[in-house]
């Protein structure tokens, strides 16, 4: 039964994609512990299996996210270049650390990170930016901390990304196509790492290659890429202040499901 709740995941996790700028992880990693506890996979790897097939998945996501965004022309790629580096180092680190924690507190750090998120886009509390955007070397420092918090919650990025270059005087619509092309590596770099901590890992489900879980990689990814194409044609027709609140009321339910699920 959960082979086929694999390709709706992926449906919905691209819409979201292409619609927030998100990687699609702050659905899939909840979703996968779900699935994955009802499965009986071992208690202790479920939720850094989650996280490690959703970085692997957003790899997917993110390629026709960006294409999509690009396409439309909102993609601002100087921000990316710039970032890019810092977000590669963060997202090592933060796999790291995460690797060695427990799952329970996992899903407790990430529902947290979460909430605080909702209710930071809900809101509209931001610093104010007197001067747009930094320079690269400080957009590279905001990408070791985007990047390093991203790999230990598992996203892809936007949740960070898109507040802190709409705080920059980002528009709403670049922020979202920016965010999801700096997703990329932080997927990319998410899924190497988790697989390779997971390699050390004896109790795993068979079909899995450290932390990443391949039947829901591609059940997820199937479906991922079309529906990413539909959401980035579907937030380049939203106001910036109703994505904002989508946004917000997404991520505030997906919080409060991990805080109660533990």
């Amino acid at each position: 039964m959960s082979l086929f709740l694999y390709p709706i995941i992926g449906a919905i996790a691209g819409l979201l994609a292409g619609l927030f700028g998100v990687g699609g992880g702050a659905i899939i990693v909840p979703l996968l512990i779900f699935i994955f506890s009802v499965q009986g996979f071992p208690e202790a790897s479920i939720v850094h299996l989650a996280i490690g097939t959703s970085f692997a998945t957003i790899v997917i996501t993110s390629i026709s996210s960006v294409l999509a965004h690009h396409k439309l022309g909102n993609v601002n790629w100087s921000v990316v270049k710039a970032m890019t580096p810092g977000l590669i180092i963060g997202v090592v680190l933060g796999s790291t650390v995460a690797a060695g924690l427990s799952g329970e507190n996992l899903q407790l750090f990430v529902g947290l990170f979460l909430l605080l998120a909702a209710v930071q886009l809900f809101t509209g509390a931001q610093p104010k930016a007197a001067f747009g955007l930094p320079s690269p070397a400080v957009l590279s420092i905001f990408g070791a901390v985007i990047g390093g918090f991203s790999a230990f919650f598992g996203i892809g990025g936007g949740t960070l990304t898109v507040p802190t270059l709409a705080a920059c005087r980002e528009s709403m619509h670049a922020a979202v196509a920016t965010s999801s092309a700096c997703g990329l590596p932080i997927a990319f770099f998410g899924a190497l790492t988790y697989g390779w901590h997971g390699g050390a890992i004896d109790a795993l489900p068979e079909f899995a290659s450290g932390y990443i879980y391949w039947p829901a990689f591609l059940g997820i990814a199937m479906m991922s890429m079309p529906f990413a194409k539909l959401g980035a044609v579907l937030s380049s027709r939203l106001s910036e202040r109703r994505l904002k609140r989508l946004f917000a009321i997404l991520l505030l339910v997906i919080a409060i499901q991990l805080l109660l699920s533990r």
